[in-house]
C-alpha cells in the first residue's frame, strides 16, 4: 500500500480532505471511527508525551517512534506528520523524513521557523532566511521517494506572506501551508498567489483563523484542512469535568447508563486496533464513511 500516494490523490480530489490531530494512541483510537486521516500534531504530541508547550521540545526519535505505533494499529488511515522546523538542521531533516517514509507515514510538514519556535497561532513567531529555508526544503524533496510534503511558512508581515506563499508554490512541494492566516480575504490572496498548487489551511481552536466548514474551505478553493487540537482539548475540558464531578459526589463515581463508556467499551475500542482484527474493521466504515463524503 503506497500510503504518501493515496493521501495525495485524496487531496487532489474534489472538495477538502480533513485530516484529525490526534496526541496519543488513545485519541486515535476515537479518531479513526469517525474520519479516515490523522495529524500528528506537535502541539498535541508535545503535551500528551512531555507535558511541555510546542516550543522545540520534540525530538525526532520519539516522533518515529509513535508514528511507527500509528501506523500498525491503523493500516489504512492517512497520516500527516508535523515535523516542525525538520528537528533544526538539513541533515537531520532528511534523516526524519527518510525514517517516517519507511514507517509508512503519508506525508509530513516542514515550517520555515527559527528556533526557539511558536505554535504557529501564537504571536512571537521568527522565520528563517527564505534562501535558508528553500535549501533545507530541496534538500528534504531529493530525500523522500514518494512521501508527500507539505511546505510551510509562519510569516506575518502581509508582504512576505505572498513573496513566501509564491516561492514554495514555485518548489516540487506538493502542498503549501501558510499558517496563522487571519482571515478568508487572506485565504483567497494566498490562493491566487501559488496558482494550481493544492492549498492546506490550519484550524486550531482558540487560534488566529476564522472557524470554516468543509464545504466554505472547498469553495475557497482548499484542499487539506488540518485540525490540530479537537482531541486535546476535548480531553482536557472532558477529564477536567469529570474529576470535579467526582470530587463534588465525595469520590462516588456516576451512574453507569447508556451513553457512558466503561470497561467493555473501552476494551472493544481498543481490540480493534489488534493487527489480526484489520480486516474486520476497515478504516472508513461506518460512521468514518458518511463524514469523510460529506467533505
Amino acid at each position: 500500500m503506497n500510503h504518501p500516494n493515496r493521501l495525495r490523490d485524496a487531496v487532489l480530489e474534489d472538495g477538502t480532505t480533513p485530516l484529525i490531530g490526534v496526541f496519543d494512541m488513545f485519541s486515535a483510537s476515537v479518531a479513526a471511527q469517525h474520519y479516515d486521516g490523522m495529524f500528528v500534531s506537535g502541539f498535541g504530541f508535545a503535551a500528551s508525551h512531555y507535558g511541555l508547550p510546542d516550543i522545540g521540545f520534540i525530538a525526532w526519535p520519539d516522533i518515529v517512534a509513535f508514528v511507527q505505533r500509528l501506523r500498525l494499529a491503523f493500516p489504512r488511515q492517512h497520516l500527516l506528520v508535523d515535523i516542525d522546523d525538520g528537528y533544526v538542521d538539513p541533515e537531520t531533516a532528511c534523516h526524519v523524513v527518510q525514517q517516517l517514509e519507511a514507517i509508512g507515514a503519508s506525508g509530513v510538514i516542514l515550517e520555515d521557523q527559527k528556533r526557539p519556535r511558536r505554535c504557529g497561532h501564537v504571536d512571537g513567531k521568527q522565520v528563517l532566511a527564505l534562501e535558508e529555508y528553500l535549501e533545507k526544503l530541496e534538500l528534504i524533496l531529493a530525500a523522500r521517494r514518494d512521501l508527500l510534503v507539505v511546505a510551510r511558512t509562519d510569516a506575518t508581515e502581509e508582504d512576505e506572506i505572498l513573496r513566501r506563499a509564491k516561492a514554495l508554490a514555485a518548489t516540487d512541494a506538493d502542498v503549501i501551508l501558510v499558517d496563522g492566516v487571519r482571515s478568508v480575504n487572506w485565504i483567497r490572496k494566498v490562493r491566487t498567489v501559488i496558482g494550481d498548487k493544492p492549498l492546506l489551511f490550519n484550524q486550531i481552536a482558540g487560534g488566529k483563523s476564522p472557524r470554516l466548514s468543509l464545504p466554505e474551505l472547498s469553495g475557497l478553493g482548499v484542499n487539506v484542512a488540518i485540525y490540530s487540537t479537537p482531541c486535546l482539548f476535548a480531553a482536557q475540558t472532558a477529564i477536567d469535568r469529570a474529576l470535579r464531578d467526582l470530587k463534588d459526589a465525595d469520590g462516588r463515581l456516576p451512574e453507569f447508563t447508556a451513553d457512558s463508556v466503561g470497561v467493555a467499551e473501552s476494551l472493544a475500542l481498543l481490540e480493534r486496533n489488534i493487527s489480526r482484527h484489520h480486516e474486520r474493521v476497515p478504516a472508513g466504515s461506518g460512521a468514518a464513511t458518511a463524514v469523510v463524503a460529506g467533505g
